[in-house]
């Protein structure tokens, strides 16, 4: 394998502007690299949520996850490539199927917290919300893939339902709101 990186600072990024894997260079508050930096705050959130998960198949959808933000990002960084394919949304539904199949339904609205596996997660599900915000301003000046939109949509419910099955395990429960408390 080549190295991609032989020295961490180039300066370059002193000015206020940072390079696209493509070649040009955009401002730092730029729309598109403030889309690449939440991409980049999700995928780290995710991680910190891999800590708490103590099942290999929730882990394993997990880091599949952000291999796929991993791909979004790259996606952004090229204006014009689409990597991220509708295919990746329907497979997080089945997923999100799956586990929302064994939880009651919803009675009220979910307060963050349980425990810390899942207040991590509404953690993720939030900054994943803003990923998608951050994406759909995006779009309305450039072309943006809209699988990479829907996907972050469906990866914020995902998110969502595994919350609500992590502040199950191990004898916790779900913390709902209660109004005027």
């Amino acid at each position: 394998m080549s190295k991609r990186l032989t020295r961490i600072y180039t300066r370059t990024g002193d000015d206020g502007t940072t390079g696209l894997a493509s070649g040009p260079r955009l401002p730092k508050d730029h729309a598109r690299i403030e889309a690449i930096g939440s991409i980049d705050e999700l995928n780290c959130t995710v991680g910190l949520l891999r800590v708490q998960v103590t099942d290999a198949p929730t882990d394993n959808l997990l880091e599949a996850v952000q291999h796929r933000l991993f791909d979004l990002g790259g996606e952004l960084a090229m204006p014009g490539t689409a990597i991220i394919a509708d295919a990746r949304s329907s497979e997080l539904e089945q997923v999100l199927d799956g586990f929302n199949a064994d939880l009651p339904p919803l009675e009220e609205f979910v307060l963050p917290g349980g425990n810390e596996a899942a207040a991590r997660c509404h953690q993720a599900r939030a900054v994943c919300r803003r990923a998608e915000r951050d994406l759909l301003r995006l779009s309305r000046d450039e072309t943006v893939n809209p699988a990479s939109i829907r996907y972050l949509n469906r990866l914020s419910d995902l998110l969502f339902v595994l919350a609500r099955v992590l502040a199950r395990r191990d004898g916790g429960r779900e913390i709902t709101w209660r109004k005027g408390m």
